[in-house]
This record gives C-alpha cells, structure tokens and sequence, in this order.
C-alpha cells in the first residue's frame, strides 16, 4: 500500500496535505487525485443470492479489476450466518467485529465502499466511524418502502434511520436523480448519482428464440416476494403467455394461485439472457425500487418496457419509443407491444459499464494509511 513518512504533522499542514480526520492510532489521508489502487466492497447481498445488488457488485468488480485495481469483497458467506425471519433465502451476518478489524487493517484499502445497510455494512460503518477512515455508501433499496410492503411499518421511522447511516460518509451514491432528490426532501445531504450499467456482451438480441409457448409473451424478471409487488403483473388479463423467472418465499403459492402463468424459476447467463430477448414485453410492476437493472437488461435484449410511472422506470424509460409507463398496467403492457424493438439496444447502450466505472471512480473517498510516530523514549 501506499506510505508516507512516519511522522507526525502540524494541524496546518495536515490541512493543506488533505488529511481529513485523525485517530488515536493513524491519521489518514484523503488522495485527491489517480484512481485508489484497491478497494473493499462490503455487502450483506451476495451469492446464492441472485438480485440486482449482488449483479451490480459483480459487474463493478469486474470492470475496476480490468483496470488493474485490486478489489475485495467483504460478504456474508466469511461470517456465520443465520436466515432472515420470513426470508430465509437472504442469510445474515453474526458480525464479528475484532475479524472485520483485523480484515480490514491487513488490507488497508485506498477505497471502502459500504453497498449495504445490513449487519455487516452497519459493522463496517461503526469501524470507519470509529477510526476517522472515510468511506462511501449506495442507497440500492428503498428499504423504509419494502419494509412498510411486509410491516405496517411508517416511513416516519425507518427513513431516519437511513439518514443516520448514510449521513456519515463522505458520499451516498444513488442510481437517479429522482431518488437523489426524494432523500434530499429527508434530509439527505450528500447523495452523488451513480447509473448503474448493463452487460452488452450477455444481453442482446441476437438470443430471440421461439419460446414454444403462445405469444405475445409479457415477461417478469426478478424476486417472488411481496415487496415486488408481482402480482399486479399476474392477475392482469392479457393475451398470449405470462412468464415469471426468478425465485423468492412466495413462489410456491402464486404458482398454486395462477395455474397459467410459467414460473421456470431462477435463470442466469445466456439462458436469462434467451428469455430476455424471446419475451415480446417486459412487465415491471415494482413501486419501490430504486432503478431497476432489469429494466436495462430487457431493453439491451431488444425487449421494450411496460411499468408504472414511479422512481427507477421514470429515469430509465426517457424514450417513450422504448418504454410505455401508465398507471393502467394492462394498458401499457398491450402499447408496449407496438414499440419498435430495433430502438431498444441502442437506447441501452448509453447504460455502458465503462461510463459507470467511472463515475464510481470519480466520487469514492481514496485514503493513504500511516501510523503516528511513536513517542520518543
């Protein structure tokens, strides 16, 4: 890692050296310039999960690696872990804080990015608090809003919370304006917009198969779970076939509960991609996420988009000719159809992962580790 002398300096020269905090132990500093040349994600979501926040870390990892950034993922799967009550496909960490110290000392990353708000982002969090390290953040899930789908839990609680975990980064990152602006409204101060990206290479048209099913076939990517809020898509009555892929703890009973809707389950790589490119539109009937990567996944698939106008699809779908958003999910799913599938690759092209490795480059926190100069004797 990068050192610098071992010595003490002046407050004031600290200040003009961008030392941002000091502790009991080190002082850091804060690099201005050159990209970190290692980095530690933590996240509470990673494998066997399968979602759009255990993706978004894979491809970052990915695309930073390429440039020839050493990057470490802190997840669950180092811990114990126990299933989440009513959940159980997501696995919580039993943090231990001395492992995460001695983790993260041996590391010593220029970078660290908190990606969620769980036990283990929250222990992280406490350790850079603590220790004056700067860090960053991503607001991923509007957690106070899937929180209320399952608990008649008010907003009025559980967004404080979120401001109080997120105000003591340096940056929040969040996927679109309009969810940069709804936290503000809360109280958030430091957001920055951070648009996720799609995989060109996996998604594209080129896939489109006969599915061997009736068509049209309207198409839904994702988590089975309440906060989905899915069944708005399944009880709609359209023509063709509806297809569900994906998994999540009320599959078993929608399957029961609509006999004529295909749930093939979790799918990944070029067969999801396959079942992108064959559907004839993507439903999204989801009020409470933040963007939506599915959204752009279908879109690169040449799949146009039927959903509500809410946050994630009203900053994705700015072209009407790739998209159709009304209230009236039936009735955008059935205008979807008629958009014109050759606009829709193209139109996703702007989501590249390179545009945004960058940005996520260009707005985390870089540190330089150095320990204070011992006493003389």
């Amino acid at each position: 890692m990068t050192r610098v002398e071992d010595s003490q300096p002046s407050e004031a020269a600290a200040r003009r050296a961008g030392v941002s905090r000091f502790s009991r132990r080190r002082f850091i500093m804060k690099r201005v310039d050159g990209m970190p040349r290692s980095i530690l994600i933590v996240t509470d979501a990673w494998h066997p999960q399968i979602n759009g926040v255990v993706r978004v870390i894979e491809r970052l990892k990915e695309n930073l690696e390429s440039r020839g950034i050493a990057v470490t993922v802190m997840a669950p799967d180092s811990f114990w872990t126990v299933p989440m009550p009513g959940y159980s496909e997501i696995r919580l960490s039993l943090v231990n804080r001395r492992k995460i110290r001695h983790a993260i000392e041996r590391l010593k990353p220029e970078s660290i990015h908190i990606a969620t708000e769980g036990p283990l982002g929250g222990a992280v969090r406490r350790y850079c608090v603590k220790r004056g390290l700067p860090f960053s953040t991503a607001y991923n899930t509007q957690f106070p809003e899937y929180l209320r789908a399952r608990l008649p839990v008010p907003l009025g609680w559980t967004y404080p919370i979120m401001k109080r975990f997120h105000a003591a980064a340096e940056v929040c990152l969040v996927p679109t304006k309009t969810v940069a602006e709804r936290l503000q409204v809360r109280g958030f101060t430091n957001t920055a917009i951070w648009p996720l990206g799609v995989d060109l290479g996996q998604f594209h048209p080129d896939l489109r198969t006969d599915l061997g099913v009736p068509r049209p076939v309207f198409l839904y990517v994702g988590r089975v779970s309440v906060e989905k809020n899915i069944e708005d898509f399944l009880k709609l009555d359209l023509p063709g076939t509806k297809i569900v892929v994906g998994d999540g703890p009320i599959r078993a009973r929608l399957a029961r509960q609509y006999p004529k809707v295909m749930f093939v389950g979790h799918r990944e790589g070029e067969e999801l991609a396959t079942y992108f490119a064959s559907a004839d539109a993507f439903v999204f009937p989801s009020r409470t996420d933040t963007f939506g990567l599915v959204l752009i996944e279908s879109l690169a698939s040449g799949t146009p988009v039927a959903a509500y106008p809410v946050t994630g699809p009203l900053d994705v779908l700015a072209d009407p000719r790739v998209g159709v958003m009304d209230e009236d999910l039936k009735k955008a799913a059935l205008a979807a159809l008629a958009s014109d599938r050759s606009l829709c690759p193209e139109y996703a092209r702007q989501f590249s992962w390179q545009a945004t490795t960058e940005q996520f480059l260009s707005v985390i926190p870089r540190i330089i580790w150095t320990l204070k100069r011992r006493a003389a004797a």
